[in-house]
């Protein structure tokens, strides 16, 4: 079909491992700034408990060892598996 208004596009989705780099320098700058408190004063005043930021953590850790689970753990953020 043949759309003459339009220029071409296209979209490619696609799930690998690639993307571990990016949750590896997410994850390490999210550790940087909570070990400093930074921003968390922002927003604990609105109504968030510091626990929601070591539930992140943890749900981060959990989405890098599950995307690493070929490698024998989270070499990411510093897990290793037994």
């Amino acid at each position: 079909m043949s759309y003459p208004n339009y220029e071409k596009s296209g979209v490619m989705a696609s799930n690998n491992s690639a993307i571990v780099k990016v949750y590896k320098d997410l994850c390490e700058g999210y550790n940087k700034m909570f070990r400093k408190k930074a921003y968390v004063h922002w927003y604990t005043g609105e109504g968030m408990d510091e626990m929601e930021f070591v539930e992140a953590e943890s749900n981060m850790n959990d989405l890098c060892s599950e995307y690493d689970w070929n490698n024998g753990g989270c070499s990411l953020c510093g897990e290793e598996e037994d």
